[in-house]
């Protein structure tokens, strides 16, 4: 049960169930007691037990106190109090009920079990241990000094001691599984961390690939499908700009996904303008359409990760759809932003596409999954090519976080008992 507790809950929340569990039983013992005596009593009239009854409404009290502050104060006035009670209870019961019988030892073993099953203010196996011990010893030993003054021999319950032995081999079967669960926690911890560390150089792999793929194999095909001779001014500037990113390693950190919002949220400076612009610059005419304003509803990352995607979509349209016409929309929910790129070229069986085709894998639909958002594709041979680009907005994000936060508390809390 506590495998998947944190380390520094796990320990105190097993002691503290258990001892919620041996307050209650003492709670029961105490009741018992007390319902017996009160019984007895309106059964027969000879008997005078009523003290014996004031003798366990404190150390109910006692109970209820130490059951709810887990304190070394309330511990220790339960078993101070619970010693003269329990004698002043054995006392008028042995003096009422002659001769004792079942019934009568019934009813002393009740209370003394009660003292001695209290899971106090210890926050280990060990104090639990050592509380027990204390209250079987003033148990025990009031109810030897009672039965001694009344009967003349010490009447003890060994019910009480197998009581004892059985709550000793319960805590120290705790004690033994809690050094097995640390074992197995950190192997746990470790599993994590490696699962942690293998998503890390996946998303670092995935990154790599499409940045690769978006400057020196996007570079590489735009020249050799450019016109003999020189190199087009612009081409040259954004192959100098690429392999400054590429040199300067920016893409590996997160940072370099940040933009400032205010530039984020205008439209004139986002990236997905930035595609169209340098889509169009290929010759490509661009129709653009929905809300621009939507854009602002996305984070660093998303913001960050649309452009390049929405630019592979337009460079595949003019390399591969046999048009040179396409048609950007972008539409806006609460949840998400989402960006259709269409094309009424020849399309493709996307099942068909060559391996070394990666502008799809890599540069819109590993970019798009990094940041959470989703990819759909329709297209069929003939009749052109639908992307669908969703990405959550940035609120969106932080409502799934905060519900994921609750959660992982509300399990928490269920597992550890208050």
């Amino acid at each position: 049960m506590s495998i998947g507790l944190p380390a520094h809950l796990r320990k105190e929340s097993v002691t503290r169930a258990f001892s919620r569990t041996i307050n209650t039983v003492s709670l029961v013992c105490f009741s018992l007691a007390l319902a017996g005596v009160i019984t007895m009593e309106a059964g027969d009239a000879n008997i005078t037990l009523w003290p014996a009854a004031l003798a366990v409404v404190p150390m109910l009290l006692t109970v209820w106190l130490v059951n709810r502050y887990r304190t070394a104060f309330f511990t220790v006035a339960h078993i101070v109090i619970g010693g003269p009670a329990v004698y002043w209870f054995v006392l008028t019961v042995a003096s009422e009920i002659r001769p004792l019988g079942g019934v009568g030892e019934y009813l002393i073993t009740l209370p003394t079990i009660a003292l001695m099953l209290i899971g106090g203010s210890g926050r280990s196996v060990v104090w639990s241990i050592a509380w027990c011990t204390v209250g079987l010893a003033v148990a025990q030993s009031a109810v030897a000094l009672a039965s001694w003054q009344v009967l003349g021999y010490t009447a003890v319950p060994s019910t009480v001691f197998a009581v004892y032995v059985a709550v000793i081999v319960v805590l120290v079967t705790l004690r033994l599984s809690q050094r097995g669960v640390r074992r197995v926690q950190s192997r746990l911890h470790r599993a994590a961390r490696d699962n942690e560390l293998a998503d890390l150089r996946y998303g670092i792999e995935a990154t790599s690939a499409a940045v690769m793929h978006d400057t020196v194999l996007g570079h590489l095909a735009a020249i050799a499908n450019a016109p003999y001779g020189a190199m087009s001014p612009q081409l040259q500037r954004e192959i100098e700009r690429d392999l400054d990113v590429l040199v300067g390693e920016e893409w590996l950190s997160e940072s370099a996904t940040d933009t400032d919002t205010g530039v984020r949220d205008d439209w004139q400076n986002s990236s997905l303008l930035v595609a169209i612009s340098e889509a169009r610059a290929l010759g490509l005419t661009v129709e653009l359409t929905g809300d621009l304003s939507a854009l602002s509803g996305l984070d660093a990352g998303g913001a960050a990760a649309l452009g390049p995607a929405v630019k592979q979509c337009l460079v595949n349209v003019v390399k591969h759809s046999g048009t040179m016409q396409a048609e950007v929309a972008i539409f806006a929910s609460e949840d998400e932003v989402s960006v259709l790129v269409v094309d009424a070229g020849k399309g493709f069986d996307e099942a068909e596409t060559g391996a070394d085709r990666l502008g799809l894998r890599q540069s819109v639909r590993r970019r798009i999954e990094q940041v959470s958002g989703a990819v759909q594709l329709w297209s069929t041979p003939g009749l052109g090519t639908s992307v669908m680009i969703r990405i959550p907005t940035g609120a969106s994000k932080q409502r799934d976080a905060s519900a994921q936060l609750a959660a992982s508390a509300g399990i928490e809390s269920s597992i550890e008992v208050e």
